[in-house]
């Protein structure tokens, strides 16, 4: 089983009819979730989980990266604003400087990430929260077989340099991985069991390594992407990951709470190709209905009325 600690869930809040910060976070107390992200700093949100523990990723958004990448002192004020001023109250662990960033954004990432650790560090909180940047998978351009796995040439360009760094400051890699959008952009060659790791056996043989299920040999492709250019001892949090309800193509009830409780039951093994459980982060807390129409709004293990959307164990 997964340690408890491992578990957390996204918090979005691209809805109109969501419950309020403070009630949110009971709602995660009382579910027994120990971790969350937010996809930027909200001081109701900061505010709410204070004194909770509730282990938190906190996210630079894209449209910061700009400003901090080409100003240490917008970097030291960010930090002062949104996280010394509620450490160590709340439980920050991750800043993640950017989502999935593309385009010629890419080349800002690592300098705000480099201003964001300066700032952290003349703040003495450099060990205690660690930074990093949330890349999506589409970043492996090659991940079949997993021991083959590298990064595409033109996520190269930055991830390089950004994996070499986190090797340096002793951070892990934060990684959206949806088994999801592979198995229903290629359902002829990849079996629905093995995206719900509901395989009854080995799918994939890489070597000595045994495929059961799609998320490992995905984790497993990035980990070989990263061991290609320096990042052996880069380490992988799992910043996203989940199975939609409704709205789009094998998107049912059944699979949703099918993937995410095994993703549960199943992330405290680690990987064939490494052991180290994978603290993960399940997209997402709830339903939001002003994401696109679609399988968008339905990732939420809740409803906004705070009922679940299906019944699920973190422990």
């Amino acid at each position: 089983m997964a340690n408890a600690q491992s578990i957390g869930v996204c918090y979005g809040s691209n809805g109109n009819n969501l419950p309020p910060k403070a009630d949110v976070v009971k709602l995660y107390q009382s579910n027994g979730i120990t971790a969350m992200r937010i996809y930027g700093p909200n001081s109701a949100a900061l505010t709410a989980l204070k004194g909770t523990n509730i282990k938190l990723i906190m996210d630079v958004p894209n449209s910061d990266l700009a400003s901090l990448a080409s100003s240490s002192s917008a970097a030291a004020s960010w930090v002062n604003k949104n996280v010394q001023a509620y450490y160590p109250s709340v439980s920050f662990r991750y800043i993640a400087v950017g989502n999935e960033v593309s385009g010629g954004d890419t080349s800002k990432i690592l300098p705000a990430m480099k201003n964001i650790y300066s700032a952290l560090l003349s703040a003495g909180l450099q060990n205690a929260i660690k930074v990093s940047t949330a890349v999506s998978t589409a970043v492996v351009g090659i991940s079949y077989p997993p021991s083959k796995g590298a990064f595409s040439s033109s996520a190269s360009s930055y991830m390089t340099s950004i994996v070499q760094y986190l090797a340096q400051i002793g951070a892990p890699l934060l990684a959206n991985v949806y088994p999801y959008f592979s198995y229903v952009g290629n359902p002829g060659s990849i079996s629905l069991d093995y995206a719900l790791f509901t395989s009854p056996g080995t799918v994939v043989t890489d070597g000595s390594y045994k495929y059961q299920n799609l998320f490992d040999a995905i984790v497993d492709a990035l980990y070989s992407a990263m061991e290609k250019v320096g990042g052996s001892n880069v380490g992988i949090v799992i910043s996203e990951s989940g199975w939609p309800s409704g709205g789009g193509n094998a998107a049912t009830v059944s699979n949703a709470q099918r993937y995410n409780q095994n993703l549960i039951n199943h992330v405290g093994k680690g990987t064939p190709k490494k052991s180290t459980p994978l603290e993960t982060y399940i997209f997402a807390m709830f339903n939001e209905n002003q994401k696109p129409t679609g399988i968008e709004q339905n990732w939420g293990l809740f409803n906004p009325n705070k009922q679940p959307v299906y019944s699920i164990s973190f422990k």
